[in-house]
Order: C-alpha cells, then sequence, then structure tokens
C-alpha cells in the first residue's frame, strides 16, 4: 500500500461522489488503483531517478508534477473497472500524456527539478550484465 497518494487528492482531479460511485466505497479498490499507478510509473522512472526516495515523500514534499500524473493514472484504473468502453475522452488523453511524458523521462528528454537521480552505484546494482560474443573467425580464401 503506497502512502504517496492521499485521499484528499482526489479532490483536484475527481469529485467525491464520482470515486465514491466508481469503486462503490471500496477503499481497497483505490489502493490498489495506486499501487498499479504507481509500479506503471516505476517502471519509467527508475533508470533515471531514485524511485524510493520519489514516492516515499509525503504531503508538501512530494512533487507536484509526480502527483499529479500518479493521480491521472491511478484514476484511468479506476474508469476501467466501472465501464472501460464507456469513459470519459478527458480520461484517455490525461492517461495517454501521463505515459507520454514517462517516456519522455525514460529517453532523457524531460528531467524533472528536485527529483533525486540515481547514482552510478544505485544504477549499477540494477543493470543486467551483458554477454558479448561472435563466432569465430573464418578465413576466406581467393
Amino acid at each position: 500500500m503506497s502512502q504517496f497518494i492521499d485521499i484528499d487528492d482526489y479532490d483536484a482531479t475527481l469529485h467525491r461522489e464520482i470515486l465514491d460511485a466508481l469503486v462503490r466505497d471500496d477503499k481497497q479498490v483505490i489502493e490498489v488503483c495506486e499501487d498499479r499507478a504507481i509500479a506503471e510509473m516505476r517502471s519509467y522512472m527508475s533508470q533515471v531517478y531514485d524511485c524510493d526516495e520519489v514516492f516515499a515523500a509525503q504531503g508538501a514534499e512530494r512533487n507536484q508534477l509526480v502527483l499529479m500524473f500518479a493521480l491521472d493514472i491511478a484514476v484511468y484504473h479506476i474508469f476501467c473497472i466501472h465501464n472501460p468502453h464507456n469513459m470519459s475522452q478527458i480520461r484517455i488523453d490525461r492517461y495517454e500524456r501521463a505515459v507520454e511524458w514517462l517516456k519522455g523521462i525514460q529517453k532523457g528528454m524531460i528531467r524533472v527539478d528536485g527529483l533525486p537521480e540515481m547514482t552510478p552505484e544505485q544504477g549499477r546494482e540494477k543493470l543486467t550484465p551483458l554477454l558479448v560474443s561472435s563466432d569465430r573467425k573464418h578465413r576466406n580464401y581467393m
């Protein structure tokens, strides 16, 4: 369960009555969708930023841009539970915008001020060693 997103954060993105109707007063559904949103964000951001520190932040310490996109992704997943074929276009657009932003971070085209970057030591721990090899040398006679 993530502590990065607070239930009151949804008020700036979605009316509470709509949120309650979508999850049918089951707060566990909200937590699952938040965890999925953060896991999705980590998959894009983990090579550039220290995600453990980014998503451990609470209250005013959180980066507001990261929070906004985390909420957009979480709300998208909540709407998908209700009726994915009749989803509001704004929710689809905001989700796609969040994913494009994350792809920009992953490619190194977008940098977010104030986020803790991965140190080279942390980056090496996450790298998978590669094995480079080739066929043996062939001699061509003419």
